[in-house]
């Protein structure tokens, strides 16, 4: 089948934001293609809600450029952002109003046209799982977290925006809340084909839906990756329980294998060839006593991204 070229839907070059003496961004590059779901990694401070606060437009960068939709005049700029929705932090939301009279405040904001108004706002509710409060007088402010989380997303997603960029979207939510945000996103890029910048914390969720990843640290890149190159850089973890983990420890260091101790446990890291140090391990006299083999993570990734730079 024939690869079609993706359009670029973002593109910075040398892009900072400085406040007085520090940059909160410097000098960034970076190209985000039609259809990703583009996961930002960092630690606080680290640049994440900058970078969105600049391709949204809600403030200005000190030096660089942009392009957007593959438009970068400044006089078209504000235009192109008609196409970008963005919930930085937390949902802009009426929260004396109930689901349906949020969504159609927004609707008129958005000069949507009246006829088939009220279908579309049932739809949408529907969409993010909300349909049984299209008719409920219940407050947005006596929503639980998650259902915030997810009418701020509908407001988002009115007049079909062709980029959505969310800044810590299941921050706060119970774990069955995170997964509901996760596939609601999930479901957004695949049916209506929108590209997502999307930060968060949990490393360990991120990296079950983004398709590509920048991280950042202290204001820059310090890598982008896909989510194939992450698995075939990042190798394979093997925890291992063995007779003696003294003696284990010690053979692993002259096999040259990344390893740390917890606990009763032994955690090999960056494994690219898991029966290969099966048998090098047998060899050097390493009894095993338990074995598992797991796929190496994103958390356990950017970890070792910063320790290389220090």
């Amino acid at each position: 089948m024939e690869n079609i070229e993706r359009k670029t839907i973002v593109e910075v070059r040398g892009l900072s934001k400085q406040y007085g003496n520090f940059y909160a961004l410097k000098d960034l590059d970076l190209s985000i293609k039609e259809g990703e779901i583009v996961g930002l990694v960092g630690k606080n401070g680290a640049g994440k809600t900058t970078l969105i606060r600049l391709i949204a437009g809600l403030i200005e960068p000190t030096s660089g450029t942009m392009s957007l939709f593959g438009e970068n005049d400044k006089s078209k700029l504000t235009r192109m952002r008609g196409g970008i929705a963005a919930m930085v932090e937390t949902p802009a939301l009426y929260l004396n109003m109930n689901a349906h009279d949020n969504l159609m405040t927004r609707c008129i904001l958005e000069n949507m046209p009246k006829a088939g108004l009220e279908q579309y706002i049932k739809d949408r509710l529907e969409y993010v799982g909300l349909g049984d409060y299209y008719k409920s007088s219940k407050k947005v402010k006596d929503f639980s977290l998650g259902m915030r989380q997810r009418i701020g997303i509908a407001m988002a997603l009115t007049g079909d925006p062709k980029l959505l960029i969310l800044d810590e979207p299941t921050n706060g939510l119970d774990p069955e809340g995170i997964k509901q945000i996760r596939e609601l996103l999930q479901k957004i890029n695949k049916e209506q084909g929108a590209t997502i910048i999307v930060s968060s914390h949990i490393l360990s969720e991120l990296g079950k839906f983004a398709t590509s990843y920048v991280f950042l640290d202290q204001g820059e890149k310090i890598k982008e990756a896909t989510e194939q190159e992450l698995e075939s850089n990042g190798g394979k973890i093997i925890k291992i329980t063995a007779k003696d983990n003294k003696k284990a420890c010690k053979a692993l260091t002259d096999l040259k294998y990344e390893h740390v101790e917890k606990d009763d446990t032994i955690i090999i890291s960056n494994v690219n060839n898991v029966a290969e140090a099966i048998n090098k391990m047998a060899k050097a006299g390493i009894e095993f006593v338990s074995f598992k083999e797991e796929s190496s993570d994103l958390e356990q990734f950017f970890v070792d991204l910063l320790e290389e730079l220090q």
